[in-house]
């Protein structure tokens, strides 16, 4: 094991090999007694699957105001000209918007509502800042998808955060279909952290964000994971929620029908968990991408 900053990695990766790593730190940090949207039953699931779907977490009205916020973003020549947006490499169209709750008081409101703050309290058992927000946009038509990953491997690697906890929410903005490019998740592999092989380029990042390369697993050990778990599909109306660990195996495939999915992506990290210096990276990440304004959401 390595340190950074005095702090111990339980969690190694980005080395010669790739190795896998049983998980150190709890699933749902909070009591099961203590009071708060999610019940006992939903917490147990999580603990056990690493997800948390919701059918309905904001309501049609609500899904309408986010859906306007998101167009006009998206359409704004300065928002595309932003370091903050990624465009898709043959299109050129949007792809994220990342920090969207700091360049948008609409998307703000959505982070600092209790049925989205107050669940990520509730599971990670304190006071918890955002590290991470984007809006996702995956229009019809040949719109690229994200590989198999684990968020927390590279969170650890490039960013710092020391331990898992860490939770992030997917809020669906359009419907998700079947096959329209949704998010796959394999149940129960937050139990185990896979440090995968190859050094971390410098500015990694800029490639990432359109292509996933640095921090993707081998074929076989993902034909291992998904032998062993099993592979889960989510679909759902507009206004729809998944809530998922830090060290979820998942990715999405392409969209290539007419029908959009675009979703708004939150991440909240526990205020006793904040970043230090990256654990297998030459450089921290943009603070756009992995904050290091550690502000409690109230």
């Amino acid at each position: 094991m390595t340190t950074t900053t005095n702090v111990t990695d339980l969690y190694p990766t980005r080395g010669a090999t790739e190795v896998a790593t049983p998980r150190q730190d709890p699933v749902v940090w909070g009591s099961p007694d203590t009071p708060g949207p999610v019940s006992a039953g939903d917490l147990q699931s999580l603990d056990r699957d690493g997800f948390l779907a919701i059918d309905q977490l904001i309501a049609p009205e609500e899904v309408a105001e986010y859906q306007r916020e998101l167009e006009r973003l998206t359409t704004d020549p300065a928002i595309r000209a932003d370091e903050r947006s990624i465009v898709e490499p043959q299109s050129k169209e949007i792809r994220s918007v990342f920090e969207v709750h700091k360049i948008s008081e609409v998307f703000a409101k959505l982070v600092r509502d209790e049925r989205v703050v107050g669940r990520a309290r509730q599971i990670l058992g304190s006071d918890v800042y955002v590290h991470q927000s984007r809006i996702n946009v995956k229009p019809g038509f040949g719109a690229s998808g994200f590989y198999w990953h684990s968020d927390f491997e590279t969170w650890h690697a490039e960013d710092g955060l020391p331990n898992m906890r860490t939770i992030s929410v997917s809020i669906a903005l359009t419907e998700n279909f079947d096959t329209n490019g949704g998010l796959m998740i394999m149940p129960g592999s937050h139990k185990t952290f896979l440090g995968c092989a190859g050094a971390t380029p410098k500015d990694n990042y800029k490639k990432s964000l359109q292509m996933q390369d640095a921090g993707t697993p081998s074929d076989e050990a993902l034909t291992k994971m998904a032998s062993e778990y099993g592979i889960k599909l989510f679909t759902g109306k507009a206004g729809s929620a998944t809530w998922f660990d830090c060290n979820c195996m998942h990715g999405s495939g392409d969209n290539i029908t007419p029908f959009p999915r675009s979703n708004v992506f939150i991440v909240f990290n526990s205020v006793e968990n904040t970043a230090v210096e990256p654990f297998a990276a030459p450089i921290r990440r943009p603070e756009f991408i992995g904050a290091r304004d550690f502000t409690p959401v109230k």
